[in-house]
């Protein structure tokens, strides 16, 4: 959990992998989300913005879950 964003690399269903970059270090801290987190295999699920670049598999998470729990990166963003 470095700065400038946390990052991870996720395997989606379809077999792709993706780039999904976190808040910056306080905010990733604040939202609870921590190194232990998400561990390999965990099933996840990202809601957050994607680059414009159909071809990059990269995004900005807004909210990750993991095992039902729920971790807000930019509440503020939530709903809008």
């Amino acid at each position: 959990m470095a700065p400038p964003h946390p990052a991870l690399r996720v395997k989606a269903e379809d077999g792709r992998i993706w780039q999904v970059d976190l808040g910056n270090p306080n905010q990733t801290k604040r939202s609870g989300f921590t190194g232990d987190t998400a561990k390999v295999g965990d099933e996840i699920t990202v809601l957050g913005n994607r680059t414009k670049e159909p071809n990059e598999a990269h995004m900005k998470a807004v909210r990750i879950t993991v095992g039902g729990k729920q971790y807000d990166m930019y509440p503020e963003r939530i709903g809008q």
